[in-house]
């Protein structure tokens, strides 16, 4: 790689100062940044943004495409959990994620799926268990236990749920959490195991509960999952105990925008842009061990080039000292995949579908907008036939 300069604002997240300066970048690394007192420069310079939690499946996108999207954004890394993958492939699934991941540029710590599958009641199409998550650990694309969602195998000491706790800790490896609603003893012991992190907090209530015993949130913003309003305050009160992440983003809301609308929306409310950028940046890097730049000298060469602190509009992106995007467009390479999938189904009859009527109500599972948490609801079922049918009025009203 050739040697190569850029000047601007520097936005100095770990010391907390913004000052005119130029890079020096070789061989993917931060030679020298010098200061430049006199220069009066309209771009800024800062360290690129990282998704803390996402199932980069769930954008319907293998890695390489996701980072194409993602690096015109300003995100130069993410923390994958290949859960939905694995759940369909098992280790196969891991592995093609792994695999495809290192032809990009972009960072990519992946985790071993702790819950494939989520529950006994699921028909996954695979099962890790703790041997293949100790198998897992020897690959050195995997870098810390993903969500532990069986919160029940955690608190009823399930030994599969807590042997793959333990190899985990026993590596040092960050454990990533999943436990909507869980407050007092039980979220205590929970934490006690080490689970570090935790994503499904909806509440700032419940935040605050999860942050007093030692655990880090992630504030989710998703195309399903929207917790951002509910937790933002967190920000400025709690900087050192939050991460941004998306979880699950679709195809159409990543083309409009990933972490940097987060950064944008908090300056917007009026937060601290050092709070927001170590949120946004640092806080990822540091949690889980990535090898991933903070604009620092010897650092890696990732970051991003904004317009101003205001508007935050990513001109270009780095990644390893290297333009991967500029200006809305991705300049890192399509990558051909040779795609794997597990497809298994019976033809259907309509009979599959008939539901004989068993009382004069019927159990409704209640959805909320911008939340994965649902109710369980008693309401009259409409009978026709002797068979319970759908009652639009009812489920539109």
């Amino acid at each position: 790689m050739s040697t190569c300069k850029i000047s601007g604002q520097i936005v100095d997240v770990i010391h907390k100062t913004i000052f005119p300066g130029t890079i020096t970048i070789a061989q993917g690394r931060i030679q020298s940044i010098e200061q430049e007192p006199k220069q009066i420069y309209q771009q800024y310079i800062l360290p690129g943004f990282i998704d803390a939690h996402v199932h980069i499946e769930s954008s319907m996108l293998v890695p390489t495409e996701f980072a194409r999207i993602a690096t015109v954004h300003g995100t130069v890394g993410a923390v994958c959990d290949p859960h939905e993958i694995a759940n369909v492939l098992g280790m196969a699934g891991v592995e093609f994620m792994l695999t495809n991941a290192t032809q990009t540029l972009f960072k990519i710590a992946f985790g071993a799926p702790s819950c494939v599958p989520a529950t006994t009641f699921e028909t996954a199409g695979a099962n890790l268990t703790a041997m293949e998550i100790k198998q897992l650990f020897q690959h050195p694309g995997i870098s810390y236990l993903s969500e532990v969602m069986n919160v029940p195998g955690v608190l009823w000491n399930n030994t599969d749920v807590i042997s793959k706790i333990d190899l985990a800790n026993k590596l040092g490896y960050p454990i990533d959490g999943h436990a909507p609603g869980l407050s007092g003893q039980d979220l205590q012991k929970y934490a006690d195991a080490n689970i570090t992190t935790d994503h499904e907090c909806s509440t700032l209530e419940e935040a605050l509960d999860k942050i007093a015993v030692g655990m880090k949130i992630l504030i989710r913003e998703g195309s399903a999952a929207k917790n951002y309003l509910a937790l933002h305050s967190l920000i400025d009160s709690h900087p050192d105990q939050c991460m941004f992440c998306s979880d699950d983003l679709h195809p159409d809301d990543l083309v409009r925008g990933h972490i940097n609308e987060l950064v944008r929306h908090s300056l917007i409310l009026g937060h601290d842009v050092m709070n927001v950028l170590q949120i946004a940046c640092v806080n990822p890097v540091r949690h889980y061990n990535l090898n991933v730049g903070l604009l620092q000298v010897a650092d890696p060469a990732d970051f991003i080039v904004v317009n101003n602190l205001e508007e935050f509009t990513v001109q270009s992106t780095y990644c390893q000292g290297v333009l991967v995007a500029k200006e809305g467009q991705a300049l890192l390479p399509y990558v051909p995949a040779l795609f794997v999938n597990n497809f298994i189904i019976e033809p259907k009859k309509v009979s599959d579908f008939r539901i004989p009527a068993a009382g004069s109500t019927v159990r409704v599972i209640e959805v909320w907008d911008g939340q994965l948490l649902t109710t369980e609801k008693h309401m009259l079922a409409n009978v026709e036939n002797g068979e319970v049918v759908a009652d639009l009025e009812q489920v539109l009203s």
